[in-house]
């Protein structure tokens, strides 16, 4: 009798069963040295931004709502400073406690969400200037909403996509081009692509909320009917035009809300414009939302667990660096070198300057959280467009660096007799 022989399964192709797990590979391009000042150059330029704008906006030596209310009157490099625990495994405390002003950590609004969520944290940090100039201030109520406050929100939004689309471009590009065919993208190819390509980052995100802004002028035109008796019945026999105008709104701003993200990775991987990283995030926002949301959920614990451990081993880096220090110096030396002046600043000199490289250490692991962030962002726009396009996660756009010279084919020519041959290759001068 025959014996049948067995086939032995000897390997499982995981990134074929589970595709989604590319995102994994994102956390070790959020740390990887480019995406980490990319992602900590856009926080200093984003914070000192907002803060310049609510400078401006503010009144009696205060800055504007579209600051104070995520950071009280903390100056850019306080919030980074305070963003961040001085020492490992140490969670920083509430707002409001102890009468301090508001700190940059959990429990706190704006930029505190990051330290808990890098995918949604940065997600929310970044759309929270345009939710507000929908609801307002938190502590201020809709009709205390002032002129000032609203274009404050606006040129801190504003200031934001400039930010972000050149730096998170260039995370977006450098993430794209690694996850599809491991291709290293340097320093000045990353940037020079986000420099061309900067107005159409700029504008995707912008197209949506013009739109919003045009149903919203309609509406308000019809508003203003309602000022008279009987412009309000006749406004009221024509209500559901506002409906149509207001259901309109709503899904250009689930559209350009949740979808953003994609539209950035949608230019960085195609090489296209904005109108097809439009087209293409509403169609997947739309098509596919439970996936979009599962590939999120798993960006978020992967991201989450990287937190933790870039976080607390930046810190024991500085802290225990101090520590050893201060066995040498001695405890009464590091205290008078580091106890502030009346006025609140740096002791000394040497503590200015130590404070320095400890706060670049803390703007890292900051950037940490948008270079993820930006990463992720690029490995769910593949699977969305694996799951409703068919298009592999291997095929990506890929131009010549306009800095390099593209490799030519030696040319051929007649020797004496006529024979061809190949030309000497002439060396670059």
């Amino acid at each position: 009798m025959r014996d049948t022989e067995g086939v032995a399964l000897r390997a499982i192709c995981w990134s074929e069963i589970c595709p989604w797990l590319s995102i994994v590979r994102c956390f070790r391009l959020a740390t990887t040295l480019r995406l980490l000042v990319f992602g900590a150059c856009a926080v200093l330029f984003t914070l000192s931004g907002w803060w310049a704008i609510a400078r401006i906006f503010g009144s009696d030596d205060h800055p504007n709502a579209s600051w104070s209310e995520a950071f009280g009157d903390l100056s850019p490099t306080a919030v980074i400073d305070r963003s961040i625990p001085a020492r490992p495994l140490v969670q920083i405390p509430s707002p409001g406690t102890d009468g301090a002003a508001p700190t940059f950590g959990s429990g706190n609004s704006g930029l505190a969400a990051s330290t808990s969520n890098p995918f949604l944290g940065p997600w929310n940090e970044l759309t929270r200037p345009v939710w507000r100039i929908f609801v307002g201030p938190k502590h201020l109520p809709m009709e205390a909403v002032t002129l000032r406050n609203l274009l404050s929100l606006a040129c801190t939004s504003l200031w934001s996509l400039a930010v972000w689309a050149y730096f998170g471009a260039a995370i977006c590009r450098v993430a794209a081009v690694q996850l599809a065919c491991e291709e290293r993208v340097g320093w000045g190819s990353a940037l020079r692509w986000a420099g061309s390509k900067w107005l159409s980052y700029f504008a995707a995100p912008l197209f949506p909320m013009c739109g919003v802004a045009l149903a919203a002028a309609a509406i308000c035109l019809l508003g203003l009917l309602m000022k008279s008796d009987i412009g309000a019945v006749a406004v009221g026999l024509v209500w559901p035009i506002v409906l149509v105008g207001g259901f309109t709104m709503t899904m250009l701003l689930i559209g350009a809300m949740l979808g953003w993200p994609l539209m950035w990775a949608t230019i960085s991987v195609e090489g296209t414009d904005s109108f097809d990283a439009l087209s293409r995030t509403y169609a997947y926002v739309f098509q596919r939302p439970l996936r979009y949301l599962f590939y999120g959920f798993v960006a978020s614990v992967v991201g989450g667990l990287g937190w933790i451990v870039v976080e607390n081993f930046a810190i024991a880096v500085s802290w225990l660096g101090t520590w050893a220090a201060s066995w040498g110096s001695g405890a009464d030396r590091m205290k008078e070198l580091f106890t502030p002046n009346a006025d609140g600043s740096s002791g000394s000199t040497a503590a200015s300057i130590i404070g320095f490289w400890a706060l670049g250490i803390k703007l890292l692991v900051l950037g940490y959280l948008y270079a993820f962030f930006g990463a992720a962002s690029t490995a769910i726009y593949f699977q969305l467009r694996r799951d409703v396009d068919a298009t592999e996660t291997d095929e990506v756009f890929c131009d010549a660096d306009r800095s390099e010279k593209e490799a030519a084919l030696p040319a051929v020519i007649q020797d004496e007799r006529g024979a061809p041959e190949i030309a000497a290759a002439e060396l670059p001068s």
